[in-house]
């Protein structure tokens, strides 16, 4: 109920739909979007060694979920944001290209860990994001969002990473 009451109707723009600000701003909605969440989690995988959140938002959903959890968090950010050795990707947006990294020593070779976001669009980011966990050799059990737009097509270029999503819009 709450977490619907802070959606904007479905007939709204993409850019209205994929802004996540009421939930922040709505105590009990946000409560019950972790909620949501950490059943999915539960429900899912028996062993998350971490969750790993995406620059920005994922910031603000990925920490009290890994909290739930009883888990660890790391960054996944723009470059030249983290201290210390760091690994980094670039990928393709729509109008040039930007560059993600992780701190080197963020995870261990066969750790588990489920990569979160606010919105799926295109799927470049959260592709750039599994690329980087890859080279540390963790295991992405999946891929979590918030909000996806089915129009872009962006959890194709996914290909074989588990993807969720909570709501979708077309």
């Amino acid at each position: 109920g709450a977490l619907l009451a802070a959606r904007e109707p479905t007939n709204c723009s993409p850019s209205l739909c994929s802004d996540i600000s009421p939930l922040l701003k709505d105590p009990a909605a946000f409560r019950t979007l972790i909620d949501l969440l950490e059943e999915h989690l539960r429900a899912s995988f028996p062993k998350i060694d971490f969750i790993a959140g995406l620059d920005s938002r994922g910031f603000l959903i990925g920490p009290p979920l890994a909290q739930r959890l009883g888990i660890g968090f790391v960054l996944i950010r723009k470059k030249g944001k983290l201290p210390g050795p760091t690994e980094s990707v670039s990928y393709a947006l729509e109008y040039g290209k930007a560059e993600l990294e992780i701190q080197s020593d963020a995870v261990e070779p066969g750790q588990k860990v489920v990569i979160v976001d606010d919105l799926l669009a295109t799927g470049g980011t959260m592709c750039a994001a599994c690329e980087l966990l890859k080279r540390l050799k963790a295991e992405v059990l999946e891929c979590l969002v918030v909000i996806e737009l089915k129009l872009l097509k962006g959890s194709e270029k996914l290909k074989s990473i588990p993807f969720y999503s909570l709501l979708q819009f077309d």
